[in-house]
């Protein structure tokens, strides 16, 4: 387990938004528990990637266990040229790079998580939901967000999904902070 400080950042570089980067996104799928070091590895060839992340507390016995982890576990995204796809491939933490068709999209996708982690929202991973409401956010620092509504007896959670992967986020939100989208 990583000491707080050891963390690779979840974007590098660190002061840019994934709204700068340059080159073609690409998704590595990582090997089993690799995506931190993959991110270290790409910090150290300064290869930008976007690895979101957030913290998980564990009680055991007494005491209290952080952690911080990926929310979409075994993916970690990249944006690069094809030379330093290939130094990615040469780290040996990947077992495979997803080409991505539509740059526009996913980056779409990920600015909204990208903009949930930098106002603190706590996010948590959901799994996939094709079929639900969509709906935009209205007030408050989430503002534009869109995503699909799922509820349960008392909590209305906004879903981030990332359609390429099948994989998706959720965070809390108010009822009355959001409105339905016309498809």
């Amino acid at each position: 387990m990583l000491k707080i400080s050891e963390n690779p950042p979840i974007i590098w570089p660190q002061q840019s938004s994934i709204r700068d980067f340059v080159g073609q996104w690409c998704v590595a799928h990582t090997r089993s528990r690799n995506e931190k070091a993959l991110a270290h590895d790409l910090l150290s060839k300064d290869i930008s990637y976007f690895l979101p992340m957030n913290w998980k507390i564990r009680r055991r016995s007494a005491r209290k266990i952080r952690s911080l982890l990926p929310l979409f576990s075994g993916y970690l995204f990249f944006c690069a040229g094809e030379s330093q796809r290939i130094e990615v491939l040469r780290t040996n933490r990947v077992a495979n790079i997803i080409q991505v068709n539509n740059q526009q999209q996913l980056l779409d996708e990920l600015l909204q998580i990208e903009q949930a982690l930098r106002v603190g929202a706590p996010l948590v991973p959901h799994k996939y939901v094709k079929a639900g409401q969509r709906c935009r956010v209205i007030v408050g620092p989430l503002t534009d967000l869109q995503g699909i509504v799922v509820r349960t007896k008392t909590i209305t959670r906004l879903v981030l999904q990332v359609d390429m992967l099948g994989q998706a986020t959720s965070g809390e939100i108010d009822a009355d902070m959001i409105e339905p989208i016309d498809e």
